[in-house]
C-alpha cells in the first residue's frame, strides 16, 4: 500500500479491530443451518477468516504509512490475531466440538507465548501458541487443538505450538531455558482461565524464585553468542534487524531481564525499581518504536518474515518511512544513520541495566557476576590522579563534580582507563554522559585534553577500546565535531561492510594489531617497514582522520586533508607533522588504485607513483596506511592478492626514490631473464631453450614474472610434445587468494572475451589478465581468478573446467549463453544502486599502450561484453586490470592497435569511448555471442 493510497481512504480511524464475538456472530451468519462440521461449512469459515485478516492487517498498514507508529502497528496487529484465534477457539467449542455437560477433564486455555506473549507482532512473525490442558485429558482436547492449528495453518500462518499440562510446563520450565522464557512471557488469550493462572501462579512460586542470576546469566550468554554469530557489531551497513547487535532480540533480552529479576510485567515499571530514569525509559520507548516501525515496514515490503535489512529493501524502507535528500546525504543514508544511532542507543541501555544489577545486587547475584565482570571489591586510590579512584575494580570518580570543576577530566579519564586497563564504573558512565555540555570550544582548545587525546589515539594497547567507547559515549563527536558529523554514517554501496565512524576505529585498531606484533603472515612488509618509520603517531592520527569528511558533497580526501590541517595543530603535532598527516589522507586511496588498477611491470607505473610520493618514508607510512585502511573495510576485503600487488608496487618505487635504481639497460634486464628461465628449466638442452626463449618478444621477459614463465614453458613444451594446438595450466596461490588459469592456444581475435565468459559460466570472478603472444602467431594468456573453494583440489576443478570450455568454446561445440547472468542473483542484488559510468582513453599512463579505465555498475558478463566490444574495435590488449569495488566495477585495459601503436586519432578514441560507454547502456546484449 502507497502513501497516495492511505491519503485517499475515508478519514477515519485507520484501524478499526473486529472483536472475536462480532467475528463469531458473523460465521454463524455465513454457516447458517450447515453443519458446523462440513467440509462446505469450513470453506466458508476459512474463506471469511481470511477476509478478516487481510483487512486487518491492511488497516494496519495504512495506520503505520500514515504515523511511522510502530509499536503501534505491531500491537494492532497482535490484536487482530488474539481475535481472530479466540473465534476460531470459540467456534470450535460451541459449533464444532460443543459439549452440553464438559467435565473437569474437559478444558483448554490457549496462551500467546515467546514474542506474540509480548502483545506485539509483525506481519511476519510466528504464532507462539500454548495450549494448556487438565493432568487427565480426553478426546475432545485433542480435536478442538488440531481445528484451531489446522485453521490457522490454512490461513497460511506459521504456528509454533505446544500442548502441555500445567505440572508439564512447570517440568520443562525447570530443566529448559527457552522454555523457561517463553513461559516467562505468556498471555491468556481464550479458554479456561483458572488453567491458566494456575501455571503462572505455580511460575512465579515454584520457578523464578531464587532463579534469577541463573536466567540473566543464561540471556546473556545467549546474546553473545547471537551476537558471535551476527558479526559482533551493530555497525555492518546490513544489519539483522531482530537478531543483529543493537536490534529487537537485545531489546526483548533486556525486558526479559527485568521481568524475571525484578518482577516488572512492562519496561516502564524499570523506572519505579531505579533501574533506568525517565530520560532512559523514553529513549527505550523510541528504540523500540522505531525499530517496530522498520520491522513492520520490512515484511510489508517484502510479504515475508525478513529480518535482514539488505541493500535492496533500504531505499523503499527510506521511503516509507519519510526520509528525503537532504545535505548532501541520500533519503537512504539519513534512514540508516538514523537506524545505527538508534542501535547505538540500545547498546547504551544494555550497558546501564547490566551495570545496574552487577553492582546493586551484587551480594545476591555472584553467577551474575561471573558472567559480566570480575569484582573486586572496596575502593582505593589510582597512583597519581586525584580526579579518579578504583570504585569494586572499576574507574570511578573521586567526586561527584570532578568534571564541573576541571572538564580536561572528561579527556583524561578516557587516558587513565586505557593506561591503566580499566573497565568503567556504571556511575562514572551515567556522569560522563550527563556532562556532555561541558564539552565546548574552551575544552577542545585545551592543550593539556589535546595531549590526553594524543595519548590514547596513539596506545596500541588500548587504543580501539577506548576509541569505541568515547564513540559510544558521545565524548568522541563532542571533542572533534568534525568526527561527529560522521558517526553511524552509512554509505550506501557494497564496499563498506561499516559505518563510517566504525570503520575508522577499526582502522586505528588494525594498526595497533601491527605494533602489537600481531598480523605477522598477512603483512609482512608492514613489519618490515615499521622499524624503519620515524614517527608511527603520524599514522594513527592519519588513519584516524582518513574518511572523516565522508558524506560531503566535495572529495573527502581533499576535504579531509584540510581538516587534518585544522586539527593535528590542535593534537600538539608541529607544522612538518601536520604537512605529512594531510599528505597522507588526500593521497591514502592513491598506491590502492595504481596497484589494482595499473600495470605494475610497467615502469611507467612506478616512475609515476614515485613522482607523486617523493619520498621513502612517504612511501612506507602509505604502504602502511592503505593495508590498515583495507583491512578494516571488512571481512575477506583484504586479501593476499591484493597485499602481492602493493608490495610490488613498493618494491617497483622504492628505488627510484633512495636512489637505490641502477639504469640496467633493457637489453642486459631480458638476457637476465631468460637465463633465469633456463636454469629453473636446467634438464633442457641448450639449443632447445634457445629456440624456445626466441618465440617470445622482448616485451615478454619483461613483463611476465619469472614464476609464470616457468609455469608458460612447462605447459608450451607439453603441449608440444603432444602435438596439440591447445593448452591450459593451473597455478593456486594460496597466499595470495587466487588461482591462476594459464591458456595457450593459436590466436583468436575474440579469445580474451571467451576466456571471459568461459570464467562467468563457472561463477569465477577474475581480479586481472596477463595476455601475451609469440612470434609464431600464438596466445599466451593467464587469468586470475579470486579463489571460491577452501580446497585447493576444488580449485583445481573449478579451473579444469573453465579451460574445457574454453577450448569447446573455440573449437565451436559451445557456445556462451546471449543472456549471460540475465539470471544471477548476485545482479539482482545490484538493482538497488546507481553507478554513473564512465570511460577515459588515457595515452599519458604507459609509454606503450593507450589505457582504457572503465567504471560503472557491476554486473555477471560485463567483462565478457567489454573485451568483446574491445574486439570489436579490433584492438589488441596487453593486460587487463580488474577491480571490484562493491557495486562499482572498476576494469583498466593497455591496449594497442592491431600494428601494435597507441592509439592516437583523435576520433577513434572517440569511438572506443562511447563504445564501451554503450555496454553499461545495455545490460543484456542480444547480438550473437560468438558472432
Amino acid at each position: 500500500m502507497t502513501l497516495a493510497e492511505v491519503e485517499a481512504r475515508p478519514k477515519k480511524s485507520l484501524f478499526a479491530l473486529k472483536s472475536a464475538e462480532t467475528i463469531l456472530a458473523e460465521l454463524d451468519a455465513l454457516v447458517g443451518e450447515e453443519p458446523a462440521k462440513s467440509p462446505s461449512a469450513r470453506a466458508m469459515v476459512l474463506a471469511h477468516l481470511r477476509l478478516v485478516l487481510a483487512e486487518a492487517r491492511s488497516d494496519a498498514e495504512a495506520e503505520l504509512l500514515a504515523s511511522n507508529r510502530g509499536t503501534r502497528c505491531a500491537q494492532n496487529i497482535c490484536a487482530a490475531q488474539d481475535e481472530i484465534i479466540a473465534a476460531i477457539h470459540r467456534f470450535a467449542t460451541t459449533r464444532v466440538y460443543r459439549l452440553d455437560n464438559p467435565s473437569g477433564a474437559e478444558a483448554i486455555a490457549l496462551s500467546a507465548v515467546g514474542g506474540y506473549g509480548r502483545g506485539t507482532l509483525a506481519p511476519g512473525s510466528d504464532i507462539d501458541l500454548l495450549f494448556i490442558l487438565p493432568y487427565k485429558q480426553t478426546p475432545w482436547g485433542e480435536q478442538v487443538t488440531e481445528y484451531v492449528l489446522y485453521m490457522l495453518w490454512d490461513l497460511g500462518q506459521k504456528v509454533g505450538h505446544a500442548v502441555r499440562s500445567v505440572d508439564e510446563c512447570i517440568r520443562m520450565a525447570r530443566a529448559d531455558m527457552t522454555v523457561r522464557t517463553a513461559t516467562l512471557e505468556a498471555r491468556f488469550l481464550t479458554g479456561d482461565a483458572a488453567l491458566y493462572n494456575q501455571l503462572v501462579q505455580r511460575f512465579e512460586t515454584e520457578i523464578m524464585p531464587g532463579t534469577g542470576p541463573e536466567f540473566i546469566a543464561a540471556k546473556m550468554e545467549e546474546r553473545d553468542e547471537r551476537h558471535r554469530q551476527m558479526g559482533n557489531s551493530r555497525y555492518v551497513v546490513e544489519p539483522n534487524i531482530k537478531d543483529g547487535k543493537g536490534g529487537m532480540r537485545d531489546l526483548n533480552t533486556l525486558f526479559w531481564i527485568g521481568k524475571y529479576f525484578y518482577q516488572v510485567k512492562t519496561s516502564q515499571e524499570l523506572v519505579g525499581k531505579g533501574v533506568l530514569s525517565a530520560a532512559e525509559y523514553r529513549l527505550f520507548s523510541r528504540a523500540e518504536d522505531f525499530l517496530w516501525a522498520v520491522r513492520c515496514h520490512l515484511h510489508f515490503i517484502t510479504g515475508r518474515a525478513d529480518e535482514k535489512l539488505t541493500f535492496d529493501v533500504q531505499p523503499d524502507l527510506a521511503r516509507r518511512m519519510g526520509y528525503e535528500k537532504r545535505l548532501g546525504l541520500l533519503g537512504v543514508e539519513r534512514f540508516m544513520k538514523r537506524y545505527f544511532l538508534v542501535a547505538k542507543d540500545v547498546g547504551d541501555l544494555t550497558r546501564i541495566i547490566c551495570a545496574s544489577l552487577e553492582f546493586h545486587h551484587a551480594k545476591d547475584m555472584d553467577l551474575v557476576g561471573r558472567v559480566l565482570a570480575p569484582f573486586r571489591s572496596g575502593k582505593s586510590k589510582i597512583k597519581g590522579e586525584t580526579a579518579f579512584i578504583l570504585d569494586n575494580g572499576r574507574l570511578n570518580l573521586a567526586a561527584p563534580d570532578a568534571f564541573e570543576k576541571d572538564p580536561v577530566n572528561l579527556i583524561r579519564m578516557f587516558m587513565v582507563a586505557g593506561r591503566e586497563e580499566l573497565l568503567f564504573h556504571p556511575d562514572a558512565i551515567k556522569h560522563i554522559r550527563d556532562s556532555l555540555r561541558l564539552i565546548d570550544n574552551r575544552l577542545r582548545a585545551d592543550p593539556r585534553a589535546n595531549a590526553h587525546f594524543l595519548t590514547v589515539l596513539t596506545s596500541p594497547l588500548s587504543v580501539e577500546r577506548i576509541l569505541r567507547q568515547m564513540n559510544e559515549s558521545g565524548v568522541l563527536g563532542r571533542f572533534v565535531p568534525d568526527f561527529g558529523k560522521i558517526v553511524a554514517l552509512m554509505q550506501f554501496n557494497m564496499y563498506h561492510h561499516y559505518t563510517v565512524d566504525e570503520h575508522l576505529i577499526r582502522s586505528v585498531g588494525v594498526m595497533a594489531d601491527i605494533a602489537n606484533g600481531g598480523l605477522r603472515e598477512e603483512l609482512p612488509l608492514t613489519h618490515e617497514l615499521w622499524p624503519q618509520l620515524n614517527d608511527t603517531r603520524l599514522l594513527y592520527v592519519a588513519l584516524f582522520l582518513h574518511d572523516i569528511a565522508k558524506g560531503r558533497p566535495e572529495d573527502h580526501s581533499i576535504a579531509g586533508a584540510r581538516i587534518a590541517r585544522k586539527l593535528c595543530p590542535r593534537f600538539g603535532l608541529t607544522p612538518a607533522e601536520t604537512d605529512t598527516v594531510a599528505w597522507l589522507i588526500e593521497h591514502h586511496l592513491l598506491m590502492s588504485e595504481i596497484a589494482q588498477a595499473r600495470d605494475i611491470q610497467d615502469p611507467e607505473t612506478a616512475k609515476a607513483f614515485a613522482e607523486q610520493v617523493q619520498s621513502p618514508q612517504r612511501l612506507a607510512l602509505l604502504m602502511i596506511l592503505t593495508a590498515c585502511d583495507i583491512r578494516a573495510v571488512g571481512p575477506g576485503t583484504w586479501t593476499g592478492w591484493k597485499g602481492s600487488l602493493l608490495r610490488s608496487l613498493y618494491y617497483a618505487t622504492e628505488p627510484l626514490l633512495s636512489g637505490g635504481h641502477s639504469q640496467v639497460s633493457h637489453s642486459v634486464r631480458v638476457n637476465e631473464a631468460k637465463a633465469m628461465l633456463a636454469r629453473a628449466m636446467d634438464n633442457l638442452p641448450a639449443e632447445e631453450m634457445a629456440a624456445y626463449a626466441s618465440r617470445h618478444y622482448d616485451h615478454y621477459w619483461l613483463r611476465a614474472e619469472p614464476e609464470l614463465q616457468l609455469v608458460h614453458a612447462r605447459m608450451i613444451r607439453q603441449a608440444d610434445k603432444s602435438g596439440e594446438p591447445f593448452a591450459g595450466s593451473i597455478r593456486v596461490r594460496a597466499f595470495e587468494g587466487i588461482t591462476e588459469v594459464s591458456f595457450y592456444t593459436p590466436d583468436h581475435p575474440r579469445l580474451l572475451s571467451l576466456i571471459a565468459g568461459a570464467c562467468t559460466m563457472q561463477d569465477a570472478s577474475i581480479i586481472g589478465a596477463q595476455i601475451f603472444s609469440t612470434r609464431d602467431g600464438r596466445a599466451i594468456d593467464t587469468f586470475r581468478l579470486r579463489r571460491s573453494f577452501t580446497s585447493d583440489e576444488d580449485e583445481k576443478v573449478r579451473a579444469t573446467r573453465i579451460i574445457d570450455n574454453v577450448k569447446q568454446l573455440l573449437q565451436g561445440q559451445r557456445q556462451v549463453l546471449i543472456d549471460l547472468g540475465k539470471q544471477s542473483r548476485y545482479n539482482k542484488r545490484l538493482r538497488p544502486f546507481a553507478v554513473p559510468a564512465q570511460v577515459v582513453v588515457s595515452n599519458a599512463i604507459s609509454e606503450k599502450f593507450t589505457v582504457i579505465e572503465v567504471a560503472g555498475l557491476d554486473r555477471i558478463g560485463l567483462l565478457y561484453a567489454l573485451t568483446r566490444e574491445i574486439s570489436d574495435l579490433n584492438l589488441t590488449i596487453g593486460s587487463a586490470h580488474i577491480g571490484t569495488y562493491g557495486e562499482k566495477a572498476v576494469d583498466v585495459f593497455y591496449v594497442t592497435d592491431l600494428t601494435g601503436q597507441k592509439i592516437q586519432v583523435k576520433a577513434r578514441q572517440k569511438k572506443i569511448h562511447d563504445a564501451l560507454l554503450a555496454v553499461f547502456e545495455r545490460p543484456e546484449d542480444k547480438r550473437p555471442a560468438n558472432g
